[in-house]
């Protein structure tokens, strides 16, 4: 079947794109429409045409298989002109999404009309790259300079209504798309073909301080990441210099961009996250519809595991120990919601219908309905066992159960249920209704059923649910630990903490490791440490700073103290108590201290994330490198355009 067809109804053409599964702009297709176009000019009876789409989408990007081939004409912003140049008025009809290439092709047409739940971006900087067929230079000419600026160095999709605010698109769609998109060409036939974007002029133009001052913020948004920054100068050098020079410095920059380090290390990335959440031995198994969520706790992370679940559409019931706590819990979740709200992530509607589908009870028999609950209590076993020996009582007996622990063997808590079989771990990462990243627990004795249900869960929240064994730590925090440790060894050898983490700042992490325990509490990792102290060995060299740090009742970032001083607006400073007590530490071992450059930070820190994933999948704890790669770029700050610790280490050795 051909990707693109020509029907004609009346005076009006219609282009229909049908390659699925994302309606990518590959070779057949960008042949077929200028095919299409030249049978279009070719017929003086079609008045106007519409380009459409087959399936669940418009356009959604380019073919990324065809990255690193020899481009073979047409190529797309050739097509694009194309469009422009046609004989009648062209109307892009978006549904679903309209990114990257596909807006481009939009742009392109002389009117767009949107379905109403349409999305509409240009994420190229996600991919190390800038839009490469004309998106800089053609939306600055649609919509304010400004607006342009936010959605090509952001790389977010916005929606169809605030596309219509805008100016990006003529029309919502709110019925049936292709009858509207008729309906909306009888309304333009007789008028003028309009002018194409690359014949209009800016919306807006910008005064040298503001462009210095959007540059600047700009890179240091993107910690080290070039696309950004290219694209800024891409969108100037086309409001300044024509849309001509504009085209072909964004041609150049797009081409030297798909070919660097960065976009390699970003595709590599983009490519993992869709692979890790695949298990071939899930094909086939249907997981439990999933109606109801239950929670256990109404902490941090509960709180954040019924709001995931909440804006997910489950029916929510949080458990916890008294009235006070449900309703501490209750108020968390509410505070979420309303900054979900506040955002305009949802409506009043939807924020009044989710809040109407979430209670809370010191009972555990309100879970008896409940599809999937998952225990975020505290971590200590004697509680664990408690909790899941009740909920082995209250919930039915297909219910997937499952524990959020950081650290303690999910195996061991399986072991005190009915039915082990149903007992997985669900790994979320604070803020749980913010962060994309889930480790789902393979228990011993888990059955498909249930990982299949928890995979499907993690789906519906929105998450990149990453497959692991049951070891202290999982995934990330083992290799967290493992690199913490040597951390710890550089400050005893003569680094400092803010030191450290100014290393890792430049390298592209969003904070320091140090600055991170801050932020978490120090006395979080303090409890694992002392739970472990019994099974150390006794001849491994351990660093005692932090447990000084807690014993001194310096727990981060929530008292102000721990290895930061903070002031009352939550601003660290380098602490000169906590760096004398470093030093003194070094002096009682008989330590000659000595400077670490950023670079030696760096290499510690990779060297042994790399030796603890190779420990990691030699044990099958995790079943890729990629799958490591995920967890450490979307839970631990590792700089995404360095695409993960055992993608940066194997490309440092070709």
């Amino acid at each position: 079947m051909s990707t693109v067809t020509l029907t004609i109804e009346n005076t009006i053409a219609v282009i229909t794109i049908n390659n699925p599964p994302i309606n990518a702009t590959s070779h057949s297709v960008r042949a077929g429409i200028v095919d299409a176009l030249d049978q279009i000019d070719a017929n003086k009876a079609i008045k106007a045409a519409i380009l459409i789409c087959d399936g669940k989408t418009f356009i959604a990007g380019a073919d990324v298989g065809e990255f690193g081939l020899p481009p073979k004409d047409p190529i797309l912003p050739d097509v694009i002109i194309r469009l422009e140049s046609a004989r009648v008025p062209v109307i892009a009809a978006i549904h679903g999404h309209a990114l990257g290439g596909g807006l481009e092709v939009a742009l392109g047409c002389h009117y767009r009309i949107a379905d109403v739940s349409a999305k509409l971006g240009l994420p190229e900087v996600n991919l190390g790259l800038i839009p490469g067929a004309g998106g800089t230079i053609r939306l600055p000419r649609l919509i304010a300079t400004s607006d342009a600026i936010s959605m090509i160095t952001s790389g977010k999709p916005i929606t169809a209504t605030k596309a219509n605010d805008l100016g990006l698109i003529n029309a919502i769609a709110h019925g049936a798309l292709r009858d509207a998109a008729m309906d909306f060409a009888q309304t333009i036939v007789h008028h003028p073909k309009p002018e194409s974007l690359l014949q209009r002029a800016p919306q807006s133009a910008l005064s040298e301080a503001q462009w210095d001052d959007i540059i600047a913020a700009t890179t240091k948004k993107a910690r080290g990441q070039i696309a950004p920054v290219t694209a800024l100068f891409s969108i100037r050098t086309g409001i300044e210099k024509g849309s001509e020079s504009g085209l072909l410095f964004e041609r150049e920059q797009f081409v030297e961009l798909r070919d660097s380090e960065q976009s390699k290390a970003l595709r590599h990335i983009f490519f993992a996250e869709r692979a890790v959440t695949k298990l071939p031995e899930l094909d086939g198994v249907k997981p439990n519809a999933i109606h109801e969520v239950g929670v256990i706790g109404g902490g941090i992370m509960g709180a954040g595991i019924a709001t995931a679940s909440l804006l997910a559409g489950f029916k929510v019931t949080m458990i916890e120990r008294d009235e006070a706590a449900c309703e501490k819990g209750r108020v968390t979740v509410e505070k979420h919601l309303a900054g979900s709200l506040k955002r305009g992530m949802i409506t009043q509607d939807r924020y009044d219908e989710r809040l109407a589908s979430f209670a809370t009870s010191t009972d555990y028999a309100k879970l008896g309905d409940a599809d999937i609950v998952v225990e975020a209590v505290f971590e200590d076993m004697a509680v664990k066992h408690d909790v899941f020996g009740k909920l082995s009582l209250h919930c039915k007996a297909d219910a997937v159960l499952a524990s959020n622990t950081s650290y303690l063997d999910i195996n061991e808590i399986a072991a005190k249920c009915i039915n082990p079989a149903r007992v997985i771990g669900l790994h979320f990462f604070s803020p749980a209704h913010i962060m994309k990243l889930l480790e789902v627990v393979r228990t011993d004795k888990a059955n498909a059923q249930s990982l299949a249900t928890a995979f499907a869960f993690g789906r519906a929240l929105g998450k990149i649910a990453v497959p692991c064994g049951v070891c202290d730590g999982f995934i990330g925090n083992r290799i967290m630990s493992a690199y913490r440790k040597h951390c710890e060894y550089m400050l005893e050898d003569g680094a400092l903490p803010h030191q450290i983490d100014a290393g890792m700042v430049e390298f592209g992490f969003p904070m320091g490791l140090f600055a991170m325990q801050d932020m978490a509490g120090l006395e979080i990792s303090w409890a694992t440490r002392k739970r472990l102290a019994p099974f150390r060995d006794p001849s491994e060299r351990y660093v005692a700073l932090g447990d000084y740090l807690c014993e001194m009742e310096r727990f981060g970032k929530k008292n102000g103290l721990g290895w930061y001083r903070y002031d009352e607006n939550g601003k660290a400073y380098p602490d000169p108590d906590v760096d004398a007590l470093v030093i003194a530490e070094s002096a009682k071992k008989g330590i000659t201290r000595r400077d670490f450059t950023n670079e030696e930070i760096i290499d510690t820190i990779l060297t042994a994330m790399r030796d603890e994933g190779k420990k990691i999948l030699s044990e099958g704890i995790a079943n890729s490198p990629d799958a490591i790669d995920v967890v450490m770029v979307n839970g631990y700050g590792f700089p995404r355009h360095k695409g993960g610790p055992m993608y940066l280490t194997t490309r440092t050795k070709e």
